[in-house]
């Protein structure tokens, strides 16, 4: 249950112009004449933006692979949308689930200019556009078998459009606020962002024609949204792949490079025209890994390697705040595989008796990597370039001390990518991440307790805030926040931060429901991003948490016992094996509003359709499909209650359901 928070998109540019006129007047002894000179379009004023997708991810996946054909912009007040990438072909897959709180850079693209007020997505929409992979030990009660790979039949896109082969799906991302850019200007970035832990994204459901197989609804429409950027120096880049075309004395030049989905032997590339150019750490060095050569060297330019032109390259990069790319770390080989053969995925498993950490690689599958005394622990920290290139930590007791856990984001390089077993050379952290449920919440820590499947992933760890002096980045609004703060599931519009910020999340953390019988209490779930040491003076060690997400709870399939009150905006459900009746509060304020979907399964097939409960049909649908008896699934805050109270639950998602009943 670690579910974590999502992000960002991509390249290529359209260029306009106007023809204009210009009268000129010339004179000369008794008379004059007028000539009309066509001028060339003037140029039109551009700008320099960074692309890039991000994902929050999901326990249950190691792989959700799609094909993004496009991505274009949409200019306030109207006019043709600008299109800012176009797939290579064939179109490769990018894997959300490796992008888990992360950057994956598709470009820095040259745009006009202006104001834009959304983004269109066009999302290839064909069977095997779509690739999920079960990952290898998912949350409890998950239908399928670790590591499944799901036939592309049992795989049904939602919203898809076209003809048979040329299926898409277009998705319309509006933007909270808009995005301006100005001529010039080269620092301003947009990041897309999936959520895979988003209930209405994937939904699996079992028909009587299936004959027994659960198929998969996936669904755009629900977690695609742009996060706003307010610090380009902040982004955590994922690794980037190309092919190096130029090397000069500061920079390299690269096309950028895609694996092929899923993974063949030997792995090869997909060669797109997005070209980057990186920069040499002329400060605080580049660390340069030959894995032909199985050299290691530090370089604060490029000037002594030109023998990397035409060889590939995965590079840990980081964004300066003028919009250029500086290259933290470099690994380069004339063989794809040995700088694709580096596992990057989540952390499986941490096993202190045999020094083995299991990571998923890109294809999902979990690969054993031993921890020696010589593995070096990085923690991405873009916007501290000492920081960055300095490791936190060496050998085998950063295990111990459990300062690495499952969930965690890393990308591992191995002594020897051949080798077996691997042995890691460096392990980069780019995502600290701790979830589960949460207890004993005061004003300075809280407790995590994880929820795993298998108990030995399990932990539960008491972990103290980063300092209230501390820089947290900014709002939606552009004020910065210091200290902890904190908010609910896709309401980061609504940052709790400042002073009371501690003591509102101690309130708002501190709820259950009670169901009774063998479902019993249900706890607040949360998630949260923590970085080593606290920010202050007197502590530069240790994990310490950013801010804390409050998740929606999974309730277990249940029966409405009392049906929708309009006036109340509440409900009250049962589940099965928990026979007391908790009462589920229902927001219909705008910006807030709880997330409803009908999900309808006819003749097999399952649609899953938003409803709109701000408008009054939507609410008129709603109340009918939360009559008394029927089937509802729900997930929600717990709220406080004082005992015996049962506790209520603040509704984020409701499902109901038309057609053929889900199975209780």
């Amino acid at each position: 249950m670690q579910r974590i928070m999502l992000r960002r998109a991509i390249h290529s540019a359209v260029l306009a112009g106007l023809t204009a006129g210009v009268a000129a007047c010339g004179g000369g002894g008794g008379g004059s004449a007028d000539t009309t000179a066509a001028m060339p379009p003037p140029a039109q004023a551009m700008a320099v933006m960074a692309l890039t997708l991000t994902d929050a991810s999901s326990d249950d996946w190691a792989r959700v692979g799609v094909r993004i054909l496009s991505i274009a912009l949409i200019p306030q007040g109207g006019g043709s949308a600008v299109n800012v990438y176009s797939a290579p072909t064939p179109a490769p897959y990018v894997n959300l689930e490796l992008l888990d709180q992360l950057g994956e850079i598709l470009g820095n693209v040259s745009i006009p200019a202006g104001t834009y007020t959304s983004a269109v997505l066009t999302i290839g929409g064909n069977p095997g556009d779509v690739l999920l992979t079960v990952a290898a030990n998912p949350e409890q009660g998950f239908p399928l078998t670790p590591g499944t790979s799901v036939p592309s039949n049992q795989i049904q896109i939602q919203h898809t459009q076209g003809t048979s082969g040329s299926l898409t799906v277009p998705v319309t991302v509006n933007f909270d606020t808009p995005l301006t850019v100005t001529t010039g200007e080269s620092n301003v970035a947009l990041d897309l962002e999936f959520n895979l832990a988003h209930p209405a994204f994937i939904v699996g459901h079992t028909p009587p024609s299936a004959d027994g197989a659960t198929l998969w609804a996936v669904n755009f429409e629900a977690p695609v949204r742009r996060h706003p950027i307010h610090d380009i120096a902040n982004l955590v880049l994922r690794h980037t792949y190309g092919t190096v075309a130029t090397v000069s004395s500061t920079a390299l030049t690269v096309t950028k490079d895609f694996p092929v989905y899923p993974a063949t032997n030997p792995e090869t590339e997909i060669t797109s025209t997005i070209s980057l150019t990186v920069n040499a750490d002329g400060a605080n060095g580049t660390i340069v890994y030959d894995l032909d050569a199985g050299t290691r060297t530090v370089v604060d330019n490029f000037s002594s390697n030109g023998n990397m032109a035409g060889r590939f390259v995965r590079i840990a990069a980081r964004y300066q705040e003028n919009g250029t790319l500086t290259a933290v770390r470099v690994w380069v080989s004339s063989d794809f595989t040995k700088v694709w053969l580096s596992p990057e995925g989540h952390v499986l498993n941490v096993n202190t008796s045999s020094d083995i950490i299991t990571v998923t690689n890109e294809d999902g599958i979990p690969v054993p990597v031993t921890v020696n005394a010589a593995t070096q622990f990085f923690f991405r920290t873009p916007a501290d370039a000492l920081a960055d290139a300095t490791p936190i930590g060496t050998g085998t007791g950063f295990l111990t001390s459990q300062d690495l856990v499952r969930g965690f984001k890393v990308h591992v390089s191995a002594v020897d990518p051949l080798g077996v077993p691997l042995v890691a050379q460096t392990v980069d952290i780019e995502t600290a991440n701790f979830g589960g449920w949460i207890s004993n919440p005061t004003t300075s820590a809280l407790t995590y307790s994880s929820n795993y499947l298998a108990v030995n992933d399990n932990y539960s760890l008491t972990l103290g805030y980063i300092a209230s002096t501390t820089d947290n980045g900014e709002n939606d609004q552009d004020m910065q926040i210091t200290g902890f703060d904190w908010w609910y599931f896709t309401f980061p519009t609504l940052v709790n931060y400042g002073s009371n910020a501690p003591g509102a999340f101690v309130a708002a953390a501190g709820g259950a429901v009670n169901f009774g019988g063998t479902v019993g209490a249900l706890a607040a779930f949360g998630v949260s991003r923590a970085r080593w040491g606290d920010g202050g003076t007197t502590n530069t060690s240790n994990w310490h948490l950013r801010d804390a997400v409050l998740m929606p709870t999974p309730v277990p399939l249940g029966t409405v016992s009392t049906a929708y009150d309009p006036t109340a905006n509440d409900f009250a459900m049962t589940v099965t094996n928990g026979p007391v009746p908790v009462t589920v509060n229902v927001s219909t304020t705008p910006g807030s509003t709880t997330l409803v979907y009908q999900v309808d399964r006819t003749n097999g097939i399952v649609t899953v359709s938003p409803i709109d409960i701000t408008t009054s049909a939507g609410l008129q649908a709603m109340e009918a499909g939360l009559s008394a008896g029927a089937p509802v699934k729900v997930y929600g805050v717990p709220q406080a209650a004082v005992p015996p109270a049962t506790g209520t639950l603040g509704a984020y998602v409701i499902f109901y359901y038309t057609g053929t009943m889900p199975s209780m």
